[in-house]
């Protein structure tokens, strides 16, 4: 599939030329051949809440503040009417400091940690489920002819991924329209980079499409909800428990978007079906165990 020159659409688009990104090494191929090649950086980067440390995560290093602030409004740590003083970001030590009017007071929090099934090694604080019980998402329809346009604009734009692989992508839509491209080692930490975008802006969540590359886990239904997103859709895969979750809490939930091919796990009364299939640019299938194809 051919990339896009125009990226008009977006708020913030990947830069996948940018030099920090990416690091030149040299290997040798199938027939032992030399071969030059980028290769995705891996960056630590220290969360602080006030004077307490919080977490530190492998990051590729873009958006700090933007995944700080993300980061902990995802995992419950900064509530609802806080008020964010100031995020301070040091390059030379990789910290990033989140001051707020309040005090820190996470200890026991901390102590209960959950790996999550993410890339880069995922990691929730307290109790997973957390807070969903207070979520109301609306009950936003969604037109199959936005879901094409969106699929086709993201998988043509020029990222990091085409570039270098081994990282995901998450986008922020808004109808047909990719607003917020943010790239990262593992898909939670591209989550959260677009949740702190969308608090430092004020964006309204009611009416976007969280679009990822990666699977539809737990962890990425649990946050999409938690940011008041109502749909969330993925090349990829899913897992039972983010399906079963996800019809819980009134989610649209929508995997395996390729060419003309998705399906709808849940929120189907949701779908408005504006488009035939038949003329959307399709992909070829890939054949899985016993020749069947998937």
């Amino acid at each position: 599939m051919a990339r896009i020159d125009d990226i008009s659409d977006y708020l913030i688009a990947p830069d996948p030329q940018s030099a920090r990104l990416t690091r030149a090494v040299t290997g040798t191929d199938q027939n032992g051949q030399p071969m030059d090649l980028r290769v995705v950086e891996e960056r630590p980067l220290t969360i602080y809440l006030n004077a307490q440390e919080i977490v530190t995560a492998m990051t590729i290093g873009d958006y700090p503040e933007y995944l700080a602030l993300g980061f902990l409004r995802n995992q419950g740590m900064l509530r609802k009417g806080e008020v964010i003083k100031g995020v301070d970001y040091d390059e030379e030590l990789e910290v990033v400091v989140v001051r707020t009017d309040g005090q820190t007071t996470y200890e026991d929090k901390l102590k209960k940690k959950t790996r999550t099934s993410g890339c880069a090694v995922g990691t929730v604080f307290g109790d997973m489920m957390e807070g969903l019980e207070n979520v109301t998402l609306p009950a936003t329809q969604v037109r199959t002819s936005d879901l094409y346009t969106l699929a086709a604009k993201i998988n043509r734009t020029p990222s990091l991924y085409l570039e270098a692989g081994a990282i995901h992508g998450t986008i922020l839509c808004q109808g047909n329209r990719p607003l917020v491209y943010m790239e990262d080692v593992g898909r939670h930490n591209a989550v959260d980079k677009i949740a702190g975008w969308m608090l430092s802006e004020n964006v309204h969540p009611h009416d976007k499409i969280l679009y990822t590359t990666g699977r539809l886990t737990s962890e990425m239904v649990i946050k999409t909800a938690l940011m008041g997103i109502p749909v969330l859709a993925s090349r990829s895969g899913f897992t039972a428990w983010g399906v079963e979750i996800a019809g819980q809490i009134g989610l649209t939930l929508i995997g395996r978007m390729k060419g003309q091919r998705f399906v709808c796990l849940a929120g189907e009364t949701r779908l408005i079906r504006d488009a035939d299939p038949t003329q959307v640019a399709d992909e070829p299938r890939k054949m899985g165990r016993k020749g069947s194809s998937t």
